[in-house]
């Protein structure tokens, strides 16, 4: 019998900012760390759920999104994978050179923009250090019993993290090493997918473009993913309307600011003083998604649905704009 999950709610809250230390540091695979955090007290940590990532405060202001891959249920300690980028930014360096054991580290969250909804059956797709947050995922799944198929690339087995984890899910677990097999069939998995299945998707760039350049034509809301980066532009697109100014008006205060035609709406708030949490500045990790009252946002990030932006219910500040002469901003 198959136990369908329950939806949770999307709501706009400012996250839990906390101070943990790290636990442990073990290799989880190629230039990939293993990292447990737990409360310098031993305290039980927030909850979370499969999907979740924190913000960590590295040192000046550098903050990163890392995905919880552990446990929910433990609620004594939160688990990270971390991959050391060859061409980065300095987060993922930092974290393999200089965290040790028993370090203190500021975090925020959990923040959670890619949960799993109810469907009867799921197929998900993780390339490399994209499986981080598939891993709480199947192992929901696997205690619902609820049908899914995980299917795993990277560019060699030893650079594939956490795989002892998946070898007791069996057949429901497929890994494809690309020096080994070449790349993963992206259209036959979609083309073979039961009707009804929902598909998730973690990884680099080009894999998430396939996927969705291959889920095209199903139900709309059936396929969910995760990004690093700042999605594709597709060639031929029609280019962004040309940028003029407009207002934001506090809905707490009835401040009104203007930001202007070179000017995302998030650096017109911290040049008039208000207070925001932002990190990626991309449209890609939801640290500074903002409720909207009323007014049109251009949307312009690639983090929410396509469902969401219609919505509008919310916007990421750092990026997007406005179509209207105003927005009224939940501040």
């Amino acid at each position: 019998m198959t136990t369908l999950l329950t939806a949770p709610e999307a709501t706009v809250t400012a996250p839990q900012q906390l101070q943990l230390m790290v636990r442990s540091l073990t290799v989880a695979a190629d230039r990939v760390l293993a990292i447990e955090l737990e409360a310098p007290g031993g305290e039980d940590l927030p909850d979370w759920q499969p999907g979740a990532h924190i913000d960590v405060i590295l040192r000046d202001g550098l903050v990163r999104q890392y995905s919880l891959c552990g446990d929910p249920a433990e609620r004594r300690r939160w688990r990270l994978g971390v991959l050391r980028e060859e061409v980065g930014r300095g987060g993922s360096e930092y974290v393999h050179t200089v965290l040790r054991p028993g370090d203190l580290v500021q975090v925020r969250g959990p923040r959670n923009h890619f949960p799993l909804v109810p469907a009867e059956h799921y197929l998900l797709i993780a390339g490399g250090i994209g499986i981080t947050p598939i891993l709480p995922m199947i192992a929901q799944l696997h205690r619902n019993k609820t049908p899914f198929r995980l299917v795993y690339g990277g560019r060699s087995r030893s650079s594939m993290a956490f795989v002892d984890e998946l070898e007791h899910y069996g057949e429901k677990v497929t890994l494809v090493p690309q020096d080994e097999l070449g790349l993963p069939d992206i259209a036959g998995l979609i083309a073979s997918a039961p009707a009804g299945t929902h598909v998730y998707c973690c990884g680099p760039e080009p894999l998430i473009a396939a996927v969705e350049r291959e889920t095209e034509g199903i139900a709309p809301g059936s396929l969910h993913r995760e990004r690093f980066a700042v999605a594709q532009t597709v060639s031929g697109a029609e280019p962004q309307p040309a940028r003029e100014a407009f207002e934001v008006e506090l809905a707490s205060s009835g401040e009104v600011i203007t930001v202007g035609p070179d000017q995302s709406v998030l650096e017109a708030l911290e040049a008039a003083g208000v207070p925001i949490l932002s990190s990626c500045r991309e449209g890609i990790c939801g640290t500074c998604e903002t409720g909207v009252i009323s007014g049109k946002p251009d949307h312009r990030d690639s983090l929410l649905s396509e469902e969401e932006k219609a919505e509008s219910a919310t916007m990421l500040v750092c990026v997007s704009r406005a179509c209207s002469a105003r927005l009224v901003l939940d501040l």
